[in-house]
């Protein structure tokens, strides 16, 4: 990119260009846009009460410690409310434990309590192991698939067990117009209608999530963490190349180099129709499966039907 001058403060040398807003800045007023823009989010959706205890999902990557950082520094205004991480141990040999030294350390650097739970401890099964099960049995779900579920659940046994009032997830814009393409492909378009930026209190058991991140894109969340010297994880999850996820992911990366702005399109336009789209859906009622007593949609969930499927 040629030198030239930071459009924002117009002092500075710019580092970065953002072609969906023309805007060219410097490393300051680049950090400060994606601090403001984490503030704004969390306002619009209104995330957090003052007094809240909330637990960050820190897998050790980009956007998870750079929400920590964020967070962290939002949180100090507010002495009532706290802060917490956990971080989901799948199980996977030569990537997971790499990333936990990572997340540990930037939480004593910042102060924040940490705790680690694993799909071994809580399933019986690590995903290494998962793996070669469902290999065996010729099964057909990916790996992506059931670490999907279980992580979900993880989460918010974590979440629950840490008494955590909202759990912040680095769901960032790509991940989100992702999974919107990911419902429509696989025939399930109604589901946007809970795929929300925060979601609603639907069981006791059920920690509410929040997304500060939603509209922020992961090339701008990576910048911010190298410009803050933020250590994180690069290294991919071995996994994820299996997953359709993967190929929207470069789908969706060349139509936002030919056509900037089109991530903050799609994510904007399912905004303008959740609506209608909550009124078409039907409202889960929420039970408690009958096997493991977690909060599911159905008598028996996914959880304990994956893990029957994998052990009969």
């Amino acid at each position: 990119m040629e030198s030239t001058v930071c459009t924002i403060c117009k002092l500075n040398e710019a580092v970065y260009f953002r072609p969906y807003s023309g805007e060219r800045l410097c490393r300051k007023c680049f950090i400060e846009s994606i601090e403001e823009k984490t503030r704004a989010t969390i306002s619009k959706y209104e995330m957090f009460e003052f007094d809240d205890r909330i637990a960050v999902a820190v897998s050790g990557g980009k956007d998870s410690v750079s929400l920590l950082h964020i967070l962290e520094k939002i949180e100090r205004k507010f002495p009532k409310s706290s802060l917490v991480a956990v971080t989901i141990d799948e199980g996977i040999e030569g990537y997971r434990d790499e990333a936990i030294k990572i997340a540990e350390k930037n939480c004593g650097k910042l102060g924040v309590e940490h705790y680690v739970y694993s799909f071994k401890e809580l399933f019986g099964y690590t995903l290494d192991e998962i793996v070669e099960i469902v290999k065996k049995k010729g099964l057909e779900l990916t790996p992506c698939a059931y670490c999907g579920v279980l992580r979900r659940r993880a989460l918010n046994i974590a979440a629950r067990e840490v008494k955590a009032d909202k759990l912040a997830t680095a769901h960032s814009l790509d991940d989100e117009v992702q999974t919107i393409l990911l419902n429509i492909l696989h025939g399930d378009p109604l589901r946007l209608a809970r795929a929300k930026p925060v979601t609603e209190e639907a069981h006791k058991k059920l920690v509410r999530r929040v997304k500060p991140f939603c509209e922020i894109p992961e090339k701008e969340i990576a910048f911010y963490a190298f410009l803050k010297k933020i250590e994180f994880q690069s290294n991919p999850c071995p996994y994820a190349a299996t997953a359709l996820r993967s190929d929207i992911r470069r789908i969706l990366n060349r139509l936002e180099e030919k056509h900037p702005g089109t991530k903050f399109t799609i994510f904007h336009s399912i905004e303008r129709i959740r609506p209608a789209l909550e009124t078409l859906a039907k409202k889960e009622k929420m039970q408690e499966c009958k096997l493991c007593g977690e909060p599911s949609s159905t008598e028996i969930c996914k959880v304990c039907e994956m893990l029957k499927e994998i052990i009969s």
